[in-house]
């Protein structure tokens, strides 16, 4: 995306906070633009602010200072039906003592549409979550993923500019969830509807959305599209949070423009690049992507080199995940498709290992949680 000008932007928190003893700020300023029609996931340990920031979008909360805006309108004094934002939670709340199809007709009544439009509504998001068939059941009468994809259909019949999710597929077992991700991500760019969907599943963040805002102690820690988030967290926290790493605590020996030499508690040296990292003699944090690091013949190029004792196999069907012993570190892991594994390698052979400058980032050293 380029430079967002302003009317591509639908949602703006500005000096948000929220406090609800007058003391601890569950969310600390947050400044937040939401693009037009973006799928944009909100994601944190509970107790990071992501829910709260959310229910003060939604209007269930108020901020304590601050201003939220959608398209351009102030938000506080707005109560919740007033809002034009649809609403997904984990449990549902669909209506038991009524049909399917009454239950999306609920919220095209009460903003008093004619009968027949109703019925064409109904009927459009019935089919867009593909349960034509079903119209005439009752919640009880239907499984888990059916009332879910009935209250997605619900948020979405009143074609609100905005849909909420608060953790909406947490019920739900690891197959089917994976399946209502998908279905989500397509409904999501068939309607081009901005979603803001909150989870602290980081996997489901990463599948589904174009740009994940990372939340820890009520402030957005990164916010950028998964790949980016991945690929170059911009310090600790989120490297520990999105996927697996090995970590290392170092001293930073001298920096070099964008790279950096940091030295090991051992005194090993690894060159790295320097991302959030302070003076030469200060602490600092390596992290290494498992799946990055080479193995014997292949760690000859490597900027860094090693050597591991392979301590242990774990295998994950399409993968494996090597742990060793390196640079004094005993849980060391290394992730190898199962087609570039070598089968001659046994526990506790000690072999070469090594990983490029380019995968390797120093960060602010990680403090006691």
């Amino acid at each position: 995306m380029g430079d967002t000008s302003s009317n591509d932007i639908l949602v703006s928190f500005r000096g948000v906070q929220k406090s609800y003893d007058g003391e601890n700020l569950i969310v600390k300023d947050l400044n937040l633009d939401i693009r037009k029609g973006e799928f944009l996931t909100l994601l944190g340990p509970s107790g990071s602010g992501k829910t709260t920031s959310l229910m003060m979008l939604a209007g269930f909360e108020t901020p304590t200072a601050g201003e939220i805006t959608l398209a351009g309108k102030r938000l506080n004094n707005v109560p919740p039906h007033k809002r034009d934002i649809g609403m997904v939670f984990q449990n549902y709340a669909l209506f038991p003592h009524m049909t399917v199809a009454e239950n999306l007709a609920f919220p095209l009544t009460v903003r008093g549409m004619s009968k027949a439009d109703v019925a064409e509504k109904v009927k459009r998001s019935l089919s867009m979550v593909q349960l034509d068939a079903f119209s005439g059941r009752y919640p009880a009468q239907l499984s888990g993923g059916q009332q879910q994809r009935v209250a997605l259909a619900r948020a979405l019949v009143f074609e609100p500019q905005l849909v909420l999710m608060d953790e909406p597929l947490g019920a739900l077992d690891k197959q089917l969830r994976e399946h209502m991700q998908m279905e989500i991500k397509h409904i999501h760019q068939r309607l081009g509807v901005t979603v803001v969907y909150v989870t602290h599943d980081q996997s489901e963040a990463l599948t589904m959305s174009d740009r994940v805002a990372v939340f820890h102690q009520g402030e957005i820690q990164q916010i950028a599209p998964p790949r980016e988030l991945y690929e170059a967290p911009c310090n600790t926290f989120v490297a520990q949070f999105i996927g697996e790493n090995n970590r290392f605590a170092g001293e930073l020996v001298s920096r070099d423009g964008d790279n950096c030499t940091v030295q090991l508690s051992r005194g090993e040296k690894v060159q790295a690049l320097a991302v959030n990292v302070g003076q030469p003699g200060d602490s600092v944090s390596l992290s290494i992507r498992p799946e990055r690091i080479r193995l014997n013949a292949a760690a000859e190029g490597c900027d860094n080199r090693f050597s591991g004792r392979v301590s242990e196999f774990i295998y994950l069907g399409d993968h494996v995940r090597v742990r060793l012993e390196v640079c004094g570190k005993t849980d060391f892991f290394v992730k190898q498709p199962i087609a570039e594994l070598d089968t001659a390698l046994a526990v506790g052979d000690v072999i070469p290992l090594g990983w490029q400058v380019e995968h390797v980032r120093a960060l602010d050293p990680q403090l006691a949680e």
